[in-house]
């Protein structure tokens, strides 16, 4: 009994120091970028990137935010993100409903459709969906931008809601209907608070990944003056000069949004994450 409480023990502890070892690891970036952005660009020069600064200061972070437009493009990637996260969410929650709800001709090939447009690649995507934009007029909108947001996601977002919705009993909608209620009133008012938890731990997902986006910004998008916060970045590199600390103070600053929306939601992202795997 000993001898299985010593090796256990040293489980735990060879667990622990690879888990330490892998936080220390993962933080390492983190730490040297925000240790950059409260530098100065002259004692970086100076004395390299992993020397011990001399002095601390926010100087960095309110040049980006003044002289790098920083202010201009948060809003301008709220613009893009709030609109294309409603319109994803609104929309895979109406075909998940339909294809977990109802029997119908068709209900598998459009369910394998979405999964399908899971597994292509961006690439791929990025010279018709250039064109297409072109051709229809949505170019260097936002319009545009959000429109392939919201088809983008709308298949990973319909295979999510799908599997939960399809465990709920059916004995609650016939109840519903007994009462008088229309199927649109069950998706509002029993549906969705039943999935809640899912559609916070999606909600999380999206906001991140859509605000987070630089590749469709990068293509969909000319005019600096509409661009959002992840490809705007790129105006802080200077043309002849590059000042890392301003880059990494509006890449700290970029973060935050991010960070707040996990920040808030994070119960509901756990529960939604772990909806199930109790009886």
């Amino acid at each position: 009994m000993h001898n299985y409480q010593l090796r256990k023990r040293i489980v735990v502890w060879v667990v622990f120091c690879m888990v330490l070892i892998l936080t220390v690891v993962w933080l390492t970036p983190i730490l040297v970028a925000l240790l950059t952005s409260l530098r100065s660009y002259d004692d970086i020069m100076l004395r390299g990137f992993f020397a011990v600064p001399e002095e601390l200061s926010f100087d960095s972070y309110l040049r980006a935010w003044r002289q790098g437009r920083m202010r201009q493009y948060l809003p301008n990637s709220f613009m893009i993100t709030l609109p294309a996260l409603g319109a994803t969410l609104l929309l895979s929650s109406l075909s998940a409903y339909a294809i977990s709800r109802f029997r119908f001709p068709g209900r598998r090939p459009i369910y394998y459709m979405f999964i399908f447009g899971m597994m292509l690649p961006l690439q791929i995507l990025m010279i018709p969906v250039f064109g297409l934009s072109n051709s229809v007029g949505l170019y260097d909108t936002y319009i545009g931008l959000i429109a392939i947001h919201t088809a983008f996601f709308l298949g990973f977002n319909t295979f999510v809601l799908k599997n939960y919705m399809s465990t709920v009993p059916p004995q609650i909608f016939d109840s519903a209907h007994i009462d008088g209620c229309s199927e649109l009133r069950i998706w509002w008012q029993i549906m969705l608070p039943l999935t809640l938890p899912a559609f916070a731990a999606l909600a999380t997902l999206l906001f991140t990944w859509i605000f987070n986006d630089y590749l469709w910004a990068l293509i969909l998008i000319r005019t600096g003056a509409k661009m959002p916060v992840t490809t705007g970045l790129a105006s802080l590199q200077g043309e002849f000069v590059t000042d890392w600390t301003v880059i990494m103070a509006g890449s700290l600053i970029a973060t935050v949004p991010t960070l707040t929306v996990f920040i808030f939601l994070q119960r509901y992202f756990i529960e939604g994450l772990t909806m199930g795997s109790n009886k």
